[in-house]
């Protein structure tokens, strides 16, 4: 069957251009937008593509495949309100988002050649010309990030070496089986897809992966190579450019997991010749992770980014099991390098051990200060404080000839930030963070106050917000909030620290503004549909949780004419330890309606009531809450049914039909199961229903199928197929490589909906990942999402 065309509005309306990405210069004067295609033709997808070690690569660019096709590059002055675009491109170059240089004087960004092969190019803020400084040069952009800023003039490459573009050729005959075996070690992964499976994989693996690091200097336009071609997975540039942190990829490789999980080696490099400096950690393949846990050695390496040359990474003390009952589950360990870059003789001394899981440091414009948020997966919770290291020698850690650090464990008791990861009221925010001119990633501070920029949420809606925040007193003042007609964000401190606004309205789409200027004039892309109503409602489950949606009405609606709708319910559950986060309400129906490919809201633009967004709540304790799933989700839906229709008098209740994405096609299957008549009709798209073939946990599950047989099989509607009555239709990407949800899922889900005579559907999107991108293909799933729901309703 061919490609079908939902009505013309709607195309016309998808076909509307997208607001371009935005961003800001570092030095604050110029705000970049870049063109995309957020639909490209399916042709893009459909290029030839290798499925190696958990990743999608593209011999042909060479990188991963590409998804997007960003097409055009505008600056604007946000002093003068002047526009340039970059000059100099081929026409219909296909480019990547470029990224400033730290003095904001330049661009760099990745032009694909139609041919093969990417370049990169230069653009130069002030005159708005591009050029392409050696055009024979031929980038990869596979694992490493492919261009970096050491300096104003100077770019760390990764380069496509010698030979790349003749992979290894497969055999047409292959010269065995493919073989696996088990050694005996336990091994508790999840579903991973694209995995090596052959000797021939890990030959194509090997020739596509392996990349030159090179440093282009512009002044001079000289190109110096760095040590020798390698697996790179990352190469990370110390604060004073001497050196780099790097982590090289070594055989063997894994069949069972993906690249990121390989045996591994991480380094000390110097910046100038390449050569290795020290190693830091060789960690073997890392298939043995407990569920939800880490590996055991070292890990997440980052530079002090307030110091020349020092590294810091955390090591588990619990063996990477957060079921280990432990004092301290994790320790920071730091590593100074001399500015000879002289080897020392240890691996770096321990700084600090902290109670739960480490889960991040955010570096403070002061020096040698720094915000460490920890993570307690027992509750749920996270902990953020404010520590500061003190120059001296090591404290009578476990490796006393390394320099490092002086003990902050004084400072431990800092609490700044202490709250359950679910309270959208309680959260403070995230912090305001500048790039230096060193290039380096700061949170802004004024004396001994910092700012947070928040989303807000209240009982009301969301109303963003600024604060200034005393790090001594923990006092905050608020400087900015979002007015109650508008949705304000605060986006950077622009010229002469005047905030710059993103702002939009429910009719009006998001423009940016420095202070009450406004510097963008985006205009509202489809006009003859933007009228339609939206409104946050509130109402509660039978047990007592309140729920929230955002629900939206056609535009010729008349609230209060007594005419019933049919609804498309649109939800996707979450997890709560307590009622109480549970119930707050997120979101805003202040925000500009935008009709976007994927969207539920195509519905109201055709006489539906689209409850978007609507809460579906799973609360309970952590091991054991999805017990009690089914129950919790047909009880949001009968809820939220009952209110819009005998409270609202808005909806027809037997005209309801509910629908959800990945885990909201899971919940939609299941309430299909589990409350039969409740709707007149279910669609899901990209979702598993048969939760023995993810054994090792789904979702927040934290147990395995062994463990708890009985909710495995209670949560898959694959065992509950002979009590499905009402419609289905299934939608899945034919190449889904999402973890659990591949499509064999929704195909045998299929089957088994046959074999009891369901009326179902089965909808294969050619090319397709787990979420649906070509433009063929969105129109055609709003054709059959549309087409359904109006057929059984």
């Amino acid at each position: 069957m061919p490609y079908r065309l939902p009505p013309p509005e709607l195309v016309a309306a998808l076909d509307a251009p997208p607001t371009p990405l935005a961003q800001l210069s570092p030095d604050r004067k110029f705000l970049l937008f870049t063109d995309y295609e957020a639909y490209p033709p399916l042709s893009l997808l459909a290029r030839p593509f290798e499925k190696l070690a958990g990743m999608r690569l593209d011999p042909l660019r060479p990188g991963t495949q590409a998804t997007t096709r960003y097409t055009k590059i505008k600056l604007l002055s946000v002093e003068t309100g002047a526009e340039k675009t970059i000059s100099g491109l081929p026409e219909g170059a296909q480019i990547e988002p470029p990224l400033f240089s730290p003095d904001s004087t330049r661009l760099a960004f990745l032009q694909d050649l139609d041919g093969g092969g990417i370049q990169v190019w230069i653009g130069e803020t002030e005159s708005g010309a591009a050029h392409c400084p050696l055009p024979a040069l031929r980038l990869s952009d596979m694992i490493a990030a492919p261009v970096r800023w050491l300096d104003d003039t100077r770019l760390l490459l990764t380069l496509a070496p010698e030979g790349w573009d003749s992979p290894p050729a497969r055999p047409q005959v292959p010269d065995g089986p493919i073989e696996t075996e088990a050694s005996g070690k336990k091994s508790r992964m999840a579903t991973y897809q694209d995995l090596l499976q052959s000797p021939d994989d890990e030959m194509l693996f090997t020739h596509l992966c392996t990349i030159q690091l090179a440093i282009l200097n512009l002044e001079t336009s000289t190109l110096t190579p760095l040590g020798t071609p390698a697996l790179l997975a990352a190469a990370q540039p110390s604060p004073d450019r001497k050196f780099l942190c790097v982590t090289r990829l070594v055989p063997p490789f894994s069949h069972r997991v993906p690249y990121h999980l390989f045996a591994r080696k991480t380094e000390v490099w110097s910046l100038d010749t390449g050569e290795i400096i020290k190693t830091l950690a060789e960690l073997p393949v890392s298939d043995e992770v407990p569920q939800q846990g880490v590996v055991v050695g070292p890990r997440a390496f980052q530079w002090h980014q307030t110091r020349p040359a020092t590294l810091l990474w955390a090591e588990a003390l619990d063996g990477g099991d957060p079921l280990a009952r432990v004092e301290h589950r994790d320790r920071l360990v730091a590593l100074e390098i001399s500015s000879e870059g002289s080897p020392l003789s240890g691996l770096g001394g321990e700084v600090l051990r902290t109670t739960h899981r480490f889960a991040g440091i955010e570096w403070l414009e002061r020096p040698d200060e720094f915000l460490l948020t920890e993570y307690d997966r027992d509750r749920r919770w996270r902990t953020t404080r404010h520590l500061k290291f003190s120059p001296g020698p090591n404290n009578g850690g476990p490796d006393k000839d390394s320099s490092l650090f002086g003990s902050p464990l004084s400072g431990l008791g800092d609490v700044l930030f202490d709250l359950s990861v679910n309270d959208a009221y309680g959260d403070p925010g995230s912090p305001v963070a500048i790039l230096t001119p060193g290039g380096q990633r700061l949170v802004r501070c004024d004396g001994d106050t910092l700012f947070l920029s928040g989303r807000g949420a209240t009982p009301e809606g969301e109303r963003p917000f600024l604060d200034r925040f005393d790090l001594k007193t923990k006092e905050k003042q608020r400087l900015f909030e979002s007015s109650e007609e508008q949705f304000e964000t605060f986006v950077a401190f622009g010229p002469e620290n005047i905030p710059i606004l993103s702002r939009q309205s429910r009719t009006t789409p998001t423009n940016f503004y420095l202070g009450e200027r406004a510097l963008t004039n985006f205009v509202d892309p489809h006009p003859n549909l933007t009228g339609m109503h939206k409104e946050l409602v509130r109402y509660a489950r039978p047990d007592g949780v309140p729920l929230s949606g955002t629900l939206y009405l056609p535009p010729s609606y008349k609230i209060g004419s007594g005419q019933k709708l049919p609804l498309l319910f649109w939800a996707y559950p979450e997890e709560y330890s307590d009622a109480a986060t549970a119930g707050q309400v997120r979101g805003s129906d202040k925000t500009f309606t935008r009709l976007a490919g994927t969207s539920p809201l195509w519905f109201a633009a055709r006489g539906w009531a689209v409850l978007m967004d609507a809460a579906v709540p799973v609360v309970g304790d952590p091991e054991t809450m999805n017990d009690t799933f089914a129950e919790q989700i047909v009880g949001a839906a009968q809820a939220a049914i009952d209110y819009l229709d005998k409270e609202r008098g808005i909806i027809d209740p037997k005209r309801v039909v509910c629908a959800g994405h990945s885990y909201g096609a899971f919940m939609t299957a299941n309430l299909l199961a589990h409350a039969p008549g409740l709707f007149a009709a279910g669609i899901a798209r990209s979702g598993a229903y048969n939760r023995t073939l993810t054994p090792f946990g789904f979702q927040s599950e934290r147990r395995s199928y062994w463990e708890a047989p009985g909710t495995y099989h209670a949560l898959s509607p694959f065992t509950h197929a002979d009590k499905i009555k009402d419609p289905l239709l299934l939608i899945h990407g034919q190449a889904d490589n999402n973890p659990g949800t591949h499509t064999l899922q929704s195909e045998r889900f299929y089957q088994a909906l046959q074999a009891f005579g369901v009326p179902s559907r089965l909808v294969l999107l050619p090319h397709e990942s787990h979420g649906y991108r070509a433009r063929e293909s969105v129109l055609h799933m709003l054709w059959e999402m549309l087409d359904w729901a109006e057929n059984h309703t």
